[in-house]
């Protein structure tokens, strides 16, 4: 049996005639750039979100970087984040010229440890973002108290927290600004690049909008220095059209979350926690395992595919070397990536796939 890390194919196969129908409307329209479809994804996206706009953009990378620049982020400032994130959060901070500063993350949910935000912060610090990783929300409650008293705006990095909640409120309407990634393997994924800006802030959301096409409003007229960030046509009616089975999918993966806890239960492997604040919508089923790369191996000869999200944490990737840290610089974080391990998850996975990969885990340690 083929366990895939994940299957798009499968997803593709449950929706085609309504994917299908939403592209050739594109086609037809001759809208590749923002345009009708865009806008009315734009409008449904911030309506699932319980926040007043939603604005496309090209990536997941750029949503955040345009996050940045409509906050004003620039050379000299800081930026406070985790280390075990993608790179992309801290590129966003160093594109828009100021300093990723790193706090350690709280073991049981791998995001950022709100009692240890506090020390990060300096006269510099412009930003903070969390990140919701894996599909769980980080404890925002703390993090934006934090942030209040020391008068500096919080960015969400929800790019995989798609639909999910912190104490019955969705992501990406949680802060001042969030920002979503549509790529392919999202539990909200585009049929290439895409992504998002959440806000209920009028200003920032007309700034987002022209930063994005080249800093202006209106054709030809330029009030900012922006860049090309716009999100296609295409991508826009993709994602109308998944929006509106996300919560559906999302439930699919919790509930194979599930199966996975109910055939893992009494093994070695460490399973995720779910937070009593969160509902978590498990971009990543991360769990905790030794022998890490033989399993790994041992799985795919079983025809199994795994993952690791991520492997190297950002403070100890050559890129961010320049920062100083080092080995030992944020302990829990380096703890967890050493164990570490995604297994398959995605909503049209099976029982018996499930059932078939814990089966092949607990050989493996000989349960």
């Amino acid at each position: 049996m083929k366990v895939n890390f994940v299957d798009l194919k499968a997803q593709y196969q449950t929706i085609k005639p309504e994917i299908d129908s939403a592209i050739q409307n594109v086609i037809s329209n001759t809208a590749f750039v923002l345009g009708k479809a865009v806008a009315e994804f734009e409008q449904e996206f911030a309506s699932y979100c319980d926040v007043n706009h939603g604005m496309g953009i090209n990536s997941g990378t750029s949503a955040l970087i345009m996050a940045l620049k409509a906050l004003e982020v620039a050379e000299g400032d800081e930026v406070i984040t985790t280390p075990n994130t993608f790179i992309a959060t801290a590129e966003a901070i160093s594109y828009a010229g100021a300093k990723p500063v790193f706090v350690d993350i709280e073991e049981k949910s791998y995001n950022m440890d709100p009692t240890k935000l506090e020390k990060a912060i300096t006269g510099k610090t412009k930003a903070i973002i969390p990140v919701h990783l894996y599909g769980q929300p980080a404890d925002m409650d703390p993090i934006l108290q934090i942030a209040e008293k020391k008068e500096i705006p919080v960015i969400e990095d929800s790019a995989q927290a798609h639909g999910a909640l912190y104490k019955e409120k969705k992501t990406g309407g949680l802060a001042m600004v969030g920002c979503f990634s549509f790529y392919p393997g999202k539990n909200l994924g585009a049929y290439g690049e895409g992504g998002a800006v959440t806000t209920n802030h009028d200003d920032i959301a007309q700034k987002v909008r022209m930063l994005r096409d080249h800093g202006s409003s209106k054709k030809f007229y330029h009030e900012y220095i922006g860049n090309n960030c716009r999100l296609e046509g295409i991508q826009g009616a993709v994602l109308s059209v998944k929006l509106k089975h996300l919560d559906k999918w999302n439930d699919g993966r919790r509930e194979n979350a599930n199966l996975y806890r109910k055939y893992l239960k009494g093994s070695s492997v460490k399973v995720p926690e779910e937070m009593p604040y969160s509902k978590h919508v498990y971009h990543v089923f991360c769990v905790r395992v030794k022998e890490r790369e033989k399993l790994i191996d041992f799985l795919k000869e079983k025809d199994i595919y795994t993952n690791i999200h991520y492997p190297i944490p950002i403070h100890l990737q050559n890129a961010y070397s320049f920062l100083g840290y080092k080995k030992g610089s944020f302990p829990v974080t380096e703890g967890c990536m050493d164990e570490i391990l995604s297994l398959p998850m995605f909503a049209e996975l099976t029982e018996e796939q499930i059932k078939y990969t814990t089966d092949c885990i607990r050989e493996f340690y000989g349960e």
